[in-house]
């Protein structure tokens, strides 16, 4: 099982704060840190200060030297897909050639409304994600003077440099594209044309089992080798060492959340039975039910970032388990 950190950083975090969270995980030896594209803050507490992802990223691929750095994920109304294709190229020039690119299609429409970004039905922005895609992939892959001409964006006679593969860090390895969600039967669709990564949302070990038949179903129908797409699951982490700390660890995160009280507790146990959750033996044992579904790499969700003992029980206890 490969290992990645999954943070929420629109929670009231500082670059600085996230700089430390991003070493913390470096040091411990997890994979890569991923960071949440939101400009609200939630949940919780509404007027924390939030920060942009890439503007953040841009920052860490100079602070840090060798963890993954992703975004897990931009909504593609966000930003223009020719905009996104330059600024995932320069942050990755930047870090050395370690950058992920997860894309999506955007749901928080109150955060679309406070920023003036569109908000059009899913329909539409599911069509607005699979155009981003194709130009991600032609921008970055294709030969001088590709163009697409799509209902919401065209592309003429690109010239786009430098391309991610020319990097010297990369040494002719292309950019990395993730997509993703709880399992829709167009996600797979799209998965199954562009994306080199599906992840998996919300979703329990035996859940995944189910999902990815559908998504190896969408690969062969596709004409696609099922092996050629790495597994993902993005997964709540709430650990401790005893008992004890578990529960304060929980009443941590539900106060994070707005504070404790019968409705909370009985959100948290919705998730108990699907998040790496618990002392390290329980962790452990959640771990190997997921690896068992199919799952190759976990994107640890972390609510509680700040608590950087928490991350390093988590590698302590999950990478050699």
């Amino acid at each position: 099982m490969r290992f990645a950190l999954m943070t929420e950083p629109q929670m009231g975090l500082t670059y600085d704060e996230q700089l430390a969270v991003a070493r913390r995980a470096e040091a411990a030896g997890f994979e890569t840190f991923f960071r949440s594209d939101h400009y609200e803050s939630f949940p919780g507490d509404s007027d924390q200060p939030t920060t942009d992802a890439w503007a953040v990223l841009a920052g860490l691929a100079r602070d840090t030297s060798r963890i993954g750095l992703g975004v897990l994920v931009s909504p593609v109304t966000f930003r223009n897909p020719g905009n996104l294709a330059k600024v995932a190229v320069t942050v990755d020039g930047m870090s050395g050639g370690r950058v992920e690119v997860g894309v999506g299609a955007g749901w928080h429409e109150a955060e679309h409304h406070r920023h003036g970004f569109p908000f059009p039905p899913i329909v539409e922005r599911a069509d607005r994600l699979e155009e981003t895609l194709e130009i991600l992939r032609g921008l970055w892959e294709a030969p001088d003077g590709w163009s697409f001409h799509g209902r919401h964006w065209t592309v003429d006679d690109a010239h786009f440099r430098p391309k991610p593969a020319s990097l010297p860090a990369r040494a002719g390895r292309p950019l990395r594209l993730i997509v993703g969600g709880q399992g829709s039967p167009r996600s797979f669709r799209i998965a199954a044309r562009y994306a080199d990564e599906f992840n998996l949302s919300s979703t329990s070990p035996d859940g995944a089992v189910e999902q990815y038949a559908k998504l190896d179903a969408a690969l062969s129908a596709a004409g696609r080798d099922p092996a050629t797409i790495t597994r993902s699951a993005m997964v709540g982490l709430l650990i401790g060492r005893t008992d004890a700390e578990v529960r304060d660890r929980e009443q941590a995160l539900l106060a994070a959340f707005g504070g404790a009280d019968d409705e909370s507790e009985g959100w948290l146990d919705t998730r108990r039975p699907r998040w790496i959750h618990g002392t390290p033996d329980t962790a452990r044992a959640t771990v190997r039910r997921f690896a068992e579904s199919g799952v190759q790499r976990l994107m640890l969700q972390d609510f509680l970032a700040r608590d950087l003992e928490m991350i390093d029980l988590a590698a302590e206890a999950l990478f050699d388990g």
